[in-house]
């Protein structure tokens, strides 16, 4: 039940009394040996950041970056030199103190003549390596080139948007010191006046905190790994909410009592879990406006004549989708004890409507057409459709103009599952009275990314909804109107409220190791 970081303190001594014991040289032999490997494989998972992990930990509750630091702790005791070693963005999850540790132990592994590949948007990670390569230049179709590649100082000259960002000629800090004006024309600076609070907070390592959120605010809630950011936003604050709003099952974390929750009348968390699981979800259907899409071809005077309504251009219904892959454009092929395998469907190639449907058009595009348009592409096309082209824009505005409308949502990324679903809240009609839930939303997000997502959640902001969002991106922090930094450490070593109040205060904090790097 020990953390890492204690049981290596523990191994440690035990380490030292073996030593001690001369007069029993020989029966301490094997002992020495069986000590000094735990101490050393317990320091390879300190030396990647996951001190604060306990040694019983279920590794069902660990995040995709702690198992990911896992393997690499494993491949580091391995001591294998020759290898070809990739990794998919390792700073997942890190506070910036922890990604030092974790670059020192990639080039450790470099040093020992192995070849490491990192995908990457990570500043420092980028600052480190020996050779960078930067694609481009935007994503989607506008992407697939090779910008730049070489060292560090050669990216910073380079023509591409990574290269803009490093060098200064774009920022992401779109301040929150400047005043922004709110819907009841108050300065933000102002409206700092009402708290959502949670007291007795006691769950896992909390050490009975109280915090408190600004209403009508954009909250961050920071920490080094394992300061208890989750415990607190998530299994806390979070669970509280949903139950007495919605009355749900899950049981919240300890705590005494939530005060401010009339501030509100719903609660929203948008993670990036996927919009769907299966290749019949997509943008168009999880927005709203497949259906407006296919009442537009319903009312063209080809559909009329054939006696077509709105559901013969649907894809999950019988009549108009091709019926050999049920309109999926793909068939599933099982492959027994292997994962299953997606194959374009031979009869409609991929297009999921029979031949009859494809026969209708509007604007001279069947809806085959249609469903294969990128949001960019559809906001020209439907631009004399007004809550059409309010939608589509809006998936434009969240940086997903290069995504296909009917794209299957089994091959949206996190981080575009993520924004699809905050341009569904940013169509909807605003009461102002919602509270977002985010946690590290900039996850898998490249700079010019975070700056579109930093937009519109200050854009929900604005509208006079309450934001909080658990994050260790410096330049998300330096947009905050508030901070609730934790800590000061991860595990038993953390828990504990080191700072709220706005981002000076945080800058000003001696015991605050975010406020060191912001």
């Amino acid at each position: 039940a020990m953390p890492v970081g204690e049981a290596l303190a523990f191994f440690k001594e035990l380490q030292s009394t073996a030593l001690d014991g001369s007069r029993r040289q020989s029966k301490m032999a094997g002992l020495r040996d069986i000590l000094g490997e735990i101490t050393r494989r317990l320091q390879f998972l300190l030396d990647v950041g996951l001190d604060y992990l306990t040694l019983d930990r279920p590794s069902a509750t660990l995040s995709g970056g702690e198992m990911q630091r896992i393997r690499l702790a494993t491949q580091i005791g391995s001591g294998l030199t020759g290898v070809l070693y990739v990794l998919d963005e390792p700073t997942i999850g890190l506070h910036p103190r922890d990604n030092e540790r974790l670059i020192a132990t990639l080039k450790g592994l470099r040093d020992r003549g192995n070849t490491v590949v990192v995908v990457e948007h990570d500043e420092e990670m980028m600052r480190a390596a020996d050779w960078i390569v930067d694609l481009g230049p935007g994503a989607g179709r506008e992407g697939g080139r090779v910008m730049y590649q070489g060292d560090f100082k050669g990216l910073l000259k380079a023509k591409s948007l990574t290269a803009d960002y490093l060098a200064g000629r774009k920022s992401i800090a779109i301040s929150a010191t400047q005043p922004i004006k709110q819907s009841n024309n108050q300065t933000i600076k102002q409206s700092i006046n009402r708290f959502l609070t949670i007291s007795g907070c006691g769950e896992h390592n909390l050490k009975n905190i109280t915090a408190r959120f600004p209403v009508g605010a954009f909250t961050v809630v920071t920490g080094v790994s394992g300061s208890g950011k989750s415990t607190l936003v998530d299994e806390t604050l979070k669970c509280a909410l949903m139950k007495h709003f919605y009355n749900a099952k899950a049981v919240p974390g300890k705590y005494r009592k939530i005060v401010g929750m009339e501030n509100f009348d719903k609660v929203i968390e948008i993670d990036q879990s996927p919009i769907g699981r299966t290749p019949r979800s997509n943008p168009a259907t999880y927005v709203g406006f497949f259906s407006e899409i296919r009442e537009l071809f319903a009312r063209t005077e080809a559909a009329k004549a054939r006696g077509y309504t709105a559901g013969r251009f649907s894809f999950n219904v019988k009549g108009g989708r091709c019926e050999v892959c049920g309109g999926d454009g793909v068939q599933k092929l099982e492959m027994s004890f292997l994962p299953d395998v997606y194959v374009t469907c031979e009869q409609c190639g991929g297009r999921r409507f029979n031949a009859e449907t494809l026969e209708v058009t509007y604007g001279g595009r069947n809806i085959a057409d249609v469903l294969s348009m990128t949001v960019a592409e559809a906001c020209e096309f439907f631009a004399k459709v007004p809550s059409l082209a309010r939608r589509l824009k809006t998936l434009d505005d969240v940086g997903l103009g290069y995504i296909q409308l009917g794209q299957s949502a089994t091959t949206l990324s996190g981080g575009e599952a993520q924004r699809i679903k905050l341009s569904t809240e940013l169509s909807r009609r605003s009461t102002g009275r919602t509270l977002y839930l985010l946690d590290e939303p900039t996850t898998g997000l490249h700079f010019d990314d975070v700056a579109k997502l930093m937009r519109l959640l200050l854009r929900l902001r604005d509208q006079g909804n309450t934001i909080i969002v658990i994050e260790h991106n410096v330049d998300v922090i330096r947009c905050a109107d508030w901070v609730v930094d934790l800590g000061p450490g991860g595990g038993d070593a953390g828990g504990r409220l080191v700072c709220e109040g706005p981002v000076p205060a945080i800058r000003a904090c001696p015991d605050s190791v975010t406020g060191k790097f912001v």
